[in-house]
């Protein structure tokens, strides 16, 4: 028998959320069929946490029904790459109606990568923070957090608001070989701040003419598949004080996570080395910075 698959604290908020949250991406131009067995199965291995954007297809169309007999029980979360207050107020209206529910755990702006055209446009007069306090304010939003890709921009993004959690690449890869990421965590973890995992099974940029990325059409990067290799990649990230790492968008990567994560142990110093070695032959999939 499997052992429970673990969840571990959001912020102070009293929200437990699984180690492996659902990337919803993995639902886009699925069958609804599809969509609703796939939600069933994770959420009886015991996922509860659901992440997804609008820039996913229609991904949110199909999360909504499926997860709306679970909803009660679930940590929803959604993006908007939206940078101004009425666009957002617009697109969470969206969002909402195409999830079936009057509220989001969490709320995110999506992709704060670039200073001026992400983050200094969200906190202009008229900027996206506006509706997202907003929504906080009258409960369609219980907390509010970001996505990132670039580490600057991550932490400039936390000195400007007291955002509930940051969404960040944090990948053996990139980190053991360049130390992408610990800047962040530690920013984080200063000002109390959740960490939400993503990329932790990315193995580097696709190889050129790589015959399996016409078969994983949802990732940009080449997804660690290994399993001995993916094992000690997933268990590096989520021993990083990380709350949760999202799945890809292919839904053979969730499977594996969730086998993965329900036996997570700390790295023993050899799985450490081979960790290591692994890193050195690996071309990351972000630089430093």
């Amino acid at each position: 028998m499997s052992s429970p698959l673990p969840r571990r604290p959001y912020g102070k908020s009293g929200d437990r959320v699984s180690v492996v949250g659902f990337g919803g991406l993995a639902l886009m131009a699925t069958e609804a069929n599809h969509a609703c067995r796939t939600v069933a199965v994770a959420v009886e291995r015991g996922v509860n946490y659901f992440d997804v954007a609008p820039t996913y297809g229609n991904a949110q169309e199909r999360l909504g029904p499926a997860l709306e007999p679970f909803r009660k029980d679930c940590f929803l979360a959604c993006k908007t790459i939206v940078r101004d207050a009425a666009g957002v107020r617009a697109e969470l209206n969206r969002s909402l109606e195409q999830l079936r529910t009057d509220h989001l755990d969490l709320y995110q702006m999506h992709a704060l990568d670039d200073p001026a055209k992400d983050l200094d446009a969200a906190f202009a007069p008229g900027g996206a923070i506006e509706a997202f306090v907003e929504a906080r304010k009258d409960g369609r939003v219980r907390h509010i957090g970001f996505s990132s890709h670039n580490e600057a921009t991550a932490l400039a993004a936390m000195d400007r608001f007291d955002f509930d959690s940051v969404m960040f690449p944090i990948s053996f890869g990139p980190m053991l070989r360049t130390g992408f990421g610990q800047a962040v965590l530690d920013k984080a973890a200063s000002k109390g701040v959740t960490v939400v995992a993503i990329k932790a099974l990315a193995r580097q940029p696709w190889p050129k003419d790589c015959p399996d990325r016409a078969k994983n059409g949802k990732c940009w990067y080449q997804p660690l598949k290994d399993r001995p290799q993916a094992d000690l990649a997933l268990r590096f990230t989520l021993n990083q004080g990380v709350a949760s790492a999202i799945s890809s968008g292919e839904e053979e990567m969730l499977w594996l996570a969730l086998d993965i994560a329900q036996d997570l142990r700390p790295l023993t110093d050899d799985e450490m080395a081979t960790l290591r070695e692994f890193a050195e032959q690996v071309q990351p999939i972000f630089p430093k910075g």
